[in-house]
């Protein structure tokens, strides 16, 4: 009589949806490049970013010569983003490093292009503008292929700046930097839903987005804020497991305990008001669990 082996159960979330087998690191901006020296005076310290962000990413890679894609497509003056890039992770070490070109939405069809997913250990999207790379990735071939590996194999997926702040549900394309408390001055839109539930914004302390957030998570508490601020990231395992990476801090905003807030109610241009939002500010090494619904929170605590 033959035996039956049973399937290895799928892993799966509160909603019964797959758990993410890959690895994102969303990245607020400045992080270092190789080629920068660390500074020999005090006063030159002050505009020294070290390179942790990227050697930990390197660090993550898996294979014995891992492939590293590199996606420019959030920058209109794409190839010295991407040269950038090739240059730094080759002195980290990766000398397997592959740039895919993609300027429009018949170059994220491309069967080549696709091919290098396929491939990749890791892939980075550089800096430009979120609203960019959404309209080019969008739904496109090249974005679901990330997605499905994402979702099943151990890939690490980075983003800085604008390729940070795409990787989450809700993506703030626009608003003003130094407010945001009007009704309105936020803009918002799908980014590409790597990471559910959440809206990411980067140099978020350097220039002060914290209020804009808020607005955000106001429109929607179900929605986790998350502030990045420059050579600091978030590297996330399991969809929701949360490390913070870097020299600066991450503020998180949770409104799910919101008690009352007007934003519906108020007219457009006028400021808003929030009870019972819950903020945390992490530093390097400490860890947060994305919330879900019908389930306790746990905050920052120290790595063990």
């Amino acid at each position: 009589m033959a035996v039956k082996h049973k399937s290895p159960k799928k892993k799966t979330d509160h909603l019964g949806l797959p758990i993410p087998q890959g690895i994102l690191l969303a990245i607020g901006g400045k992080e270092s490049k190789s080629e920068e020296k660390r500074p020999e005076s005090q006063e030159e310290n002050s505009s020294f970013i070290s390179e942790q962000i990227l050697k930990r990413f390197v660090e993550e890679l898996k294979g014995d010569n891992p492939l590293v894609v590199v996606v420019p497509a959030a920058s209109s003056d794409p190839v010295p983003a991407a040269q950038d890039y090739v240059k730094l992770f080759k002195s980290l070490g990766v000398n397997n490093v592959k740039v895919v070109d993609i300027e429009t939405r018949q170059d994220a069809k491309d069967p080549e292009n696709i091919k290098l997913v396929d491939k990749a250990a890791g892939i980075m999207f550089t800096g430009g503008d979120q609203l960019r790379l959404t309209s080019i990735l969008g739904g496109s071939p090249f974005l679901e292929r990330i997605k499905q590996r994402y979702t099943k194999e151990r890939i690490v997926v980075a983003g800085t700046s604008a390729g940070a702040s795409a990787m989450s549900t809700n993506m703030i394309y626009k608003g003003e930097a130094q407010g945001g408390m009007l009704k309105d001055e936020v803009s918002s839109t799908a980014g590409l839903d790597l990471l559910k539930n959440v809206a990411i914004d980067t140099h978020f302390i350097d220039r002060g987005r914290i209020i804009r957030m808020a607005q955000v998570v106001a429109q929607n508490p179900a929605c986790i804020g998350i502030g990045l601020e420059e050579d600091t990231a978030i590297l996330v395992k399991n969809g929701r497991e949360i490390e913070v990476v870097g020299s600066g801090l991450v503020t998180i905003l949770d409104g799910m305990d919101i008690s009352k807030t007007d934003i519906y109610d108020i007219k457009p241009g006028d400021p808003f008001s929030i009870f019972d939002l819950k903020m945390h500010l992490l530093g390097n090494g400490k860890t947060y669990t994305i919330p879900a619904f019908n389930e306790d929170k746990s905050d920052g605590k120290d790595l063990k």
